[in-house]
């Protein structure tokens, strides 16, 4: 009398069945040596595992599942006596070698003999090679050195700063002709930048044209003051309109009205810092003051951002600006030019303060405009010129819209005496 089978299938049992090679868990015909037919239903969503023997839907004796999984009994064809349970210790005759982190998922994967596989050397267990850690949830991918938390290379930024610092407080303190010169180029590279940015849109402003108009404006502001200023950027605009007649119709909306953002944006605003230098006998102070409450307007906020920074100002626009930045950089420009436009200008303090509440407010949003337009085009720097801080654009954000609100109020609080 046969004994019963004790999985109770119809099916003839694994060791009475014509031996079949294991699947390889990935569906790769080329990897596989036999010419069985794929069972795309084995590798598709949920069934992308094996599947237990007791399972609906699967055969018992189907060796195609693993072995190590549901621990069935298995046997050698036409092996005598009761059947056995596969144990960790049994390893087969050939071998796929271990898969490592840094291979390509599609690489091919030959069989490797006992003998083969024994010779190979071994990796030691819990050492990595050499390479790119991977990140995950429990592991965070590891950050560049010198980087700080809002995304910048602290010593490269803070070297950039202070050249840029030289480059401007040294003619204007010992040669005050040669600050002109030094905001002419800074707008050229300014201009430059932004036609290269914009024409990621599809417009493609003429640059020739856009420069030149450039520092016409400096010039005629550092001349002839606020009027001819105006009148440059009439200059400019007319002048690009014709310039670009010369490349035909297609695109000419588009061209000029980039132009024309180009115009105003850099080299427009940009000439209220040579009508600050150009003031008689303190235009040179009018400069500092301003300057100073820029940068402590940025370092108040950049350190109040990364110490305390939880409510995103503009997340849409500028994710890593937080209230409680923009809250640093206010108190940080209002105390500071309270003091300093008390020690230079003998101004009430109180006045000093509304200053630079004033300038931080003007270069915040002179900031968020700059970020809308760079998201708005996608890109994430306006060039890579300067290190640590990506293009000059990026650094002129603040300032541009700041020298107009300080030529204003200092024209109000410090009379101009000629």
């Amino acid at each position: 009398m046969s004994h019963l089978d004790p999985y109770g299938g119809t099916e003839p049992r694994g060791w009475d069945r014509p031996e079949i090679p294991p699947a390889l868990p990935w569906p790769e015909r080329d990897v596989e040596p036999w010419t069985r037919q794929a069972r795309p239903d084995l590798y598709a969503g949920a069934q992308a595992r094996p599947r237990r023997y007791d399972e609906p839907g699967v055969d018992p004796g189907d060796d195609r599942y693993d072995p190590g999984y549901d621990r069935r009994p298995v046997r050698p064809a036409g092996a005598p006596g009761p059947a056995r349970r596969l144990s960790d210790d049994d390893v087969p005759t050939s071998q796929l070698p271990p898969v490592r982190d840094d291979d390509a998922p599609t690489a091919q994967f030959a069989l490797v003999g006992a003998d083969e596989a024994a010779a190979e050397p071994r990796r030691p267990s819990g050492r990595r090679p050499r390479g790119r850690r991977r990140a995950s949830a429990d592991r965070p991918a590891t950050q560049q050195s010198g980087t700080g938390r809002a995304g910048r290379n602290l010593p490269a930024a803070i070297a950039v700063g202070l050249g840029l610092g030289a480059l401007i407080l040294v003619p204007l303190f010992f040669y005050l002709p040669a600050f002109p010169a030094v905001v002419a180029a800074a707008i050229g590279v300014g201009i430059w930048e932004m036609a290269r940015a914009v024409r990621r849109s599809g417009a493609h402003p003429p640059l020739v044209p856009l420069i030149a108009g450039g520092v016409l404006m400096i010039g005629l502001a550092w001349y002839a003051g606020p009027d001819a200023l105006s009148l440059g950027l009439l200059v400019t605009v007319l002048g690009t309109m014709i310039w670009r007649l010369g490349d035909g119709p297609a695109g000419f909306q588009r061209d000029l009205t980039a132009a024309t953002l180009i115009a105003v944006y850099v080299p427009f605003l940009g000439g209220f810092a040579a009508l600050l230098a150009a003031v008689p006998d303190d235009g040179h102070l009018r400069v500092l003051v301003t300057v100073v409450a820029v940068v402590l307007s940025d370092t108040g906020g950049y350190a109040a951002g990364v110490s305390f920074g939880k409510h995103p100002m503009a997340p849409s626009i500028s994710p890593k600006k937080s209230w409680e930045g923009f809250a640093g950089s206010v108190c940080a420009a209002a105390v500071g030019s309270a003091v300093l436009l008390w020690l230079l200008f003998d101004v009430p303090p109180w006045w000093g303060a509304l200053f630079g509440v004033a300038v931080s407010g003007a270069a915040v949003l002179g900031d968020l405009a700059e970020s809308m337009i760079k998201r708005d085009l996608g890109v994430k720097d306006m060039s890579s010129l300067l290190p640590g801080h990506g293009g000059l654009m990026d650094r002129l954000d603040s300032i541009l819209f700041a020298v107009p609100a300080a030529y204003l109020l200092l024209a109000v609080f410090v009379p101009v005496v000629s």
